[in-house]
């Protein structure tokens, strides 16, 4: 078993909105199908300020937020319009192409929230990258949830410790949150081929790696690796089968060949991407970079 030590980067997004960036990484492009990860928070928002993510456009993956605190509005071109709370999964099929935007919901925004959570995506396998885009929303009661000796798990996504999760998916994975009592132990599911554990709160070994907060482990090659919490930890587990080859990155696009890219920044600089109903007056233009 190889295992490899992520430290991630740290960027202020204005008022003390900290994101930590986890995937990519020069030792790990992806881990499974998961090609980017990022801690959002924690950040406290004073009243009437919060979150504004204005529309913009994703292809070839799904997206996912994991809310610890703090809610988000979530609209797209679909004409879904759905706020997220805890304990909640909105998955996103971008496929061939969508907008979206993700914005404090107005209550909290008139009374101030704390935000903290988790942001994945996931790429779409190449048999799949250009299907008609989708959106799910799945409740906190939906999600199946494992106790084991000093561990409670939720299996957001895929399947892992003898459950599966409702959500679809379109190649195997797992995404599941882990809160662990000093001293729990997990094996990783054997039925996977690579596993991430990304450390919010606490500490663990995973495998012959020691992971403080806000440190993540990757492991591939080999058995599954084992993960021993230090102390009361909260742990994200994610990972899956190997991607069918590389995936190209740029701004909001995940693709399987950079044609697809320069094709999606044409659409997108043209306007020729769906709009976002009820959200339809602003939009993030095209990077310059």
């Amino acid at each position: 078993m190889t295992t490899v030590p992520i430290d991630g980067k740290q960027r202020d997004l204005g008022g003390g909105f900290v994101v930590r960036r986890m995937l990519p990484h020069l030792k790990a492009r992806h881990v499974g199908p998961f090609v980017f990860f990022d801690q959002m928070g924690p950040a406290a928002f004073g009243e009437d300020t919060g979150m504004d993510v204005r529309p913009h456009p994703h292809i070839g993956l799904a997206t996912v937020t994991w809310l610890f605190a703090g809610a988000i509005r979530h609209r797209d071109s679909l004409g879904s319009a759905v706020d997220i709370h805890p304990g909640d999964v909105n998955w996103m099929t971008a496929g061939k192409g969508i907008v979206h935007s993700e914005r404090t919901p107005p209550d909290e925004r008139h009374h101030g929230q704390n935000l903290h959570g988790i942001q994945v995506w996931v790429a779409l396998p190449r048999s799949h990258e250009r299907i008609d885009p989708e959106f799910h929303h799945h409740g906190a009661d939906t999600l199946p949830k494992v106790r084991r000796d000093g561990a409670s798990l939720v299996v957001i996504a895929g399947d892992a410790f003898g459950v599966t999760s409702p959500v679809r998916v379109y190649a195997p994975m797992f995404f599941v949150e882990a809160r662990l009592e000093a001293g729990a132990t997990l094996t990783m599911p054997a039925q996977h081929a690579e596993w991430g554990a990304y450390v919010v709160e606490g500490a663990a070994h995973f495998g012959d790696l020691e992971l403080g907060a806000l440190d993540m482990g990757v492991a591939y090659d080999g058995e599954p690796p084992v993960l021993t919490a230090r102390e009361p930890s909260l742990v994200m587990l994610f990972g899956g089968a190997p991607l069918d080859g590389e995936r190209h990155l740029w701004w909001n696009f995940v693709a399987s060949s950079p044609e697809m890219i320069e094709a999606a920044k044409v659409e997108w600089s043209e306007g020729r991407f769906p709009i976002v109903p009820g959200d339809e007056y602003e939009r993030i233009p095209l990077p310059t970079y």
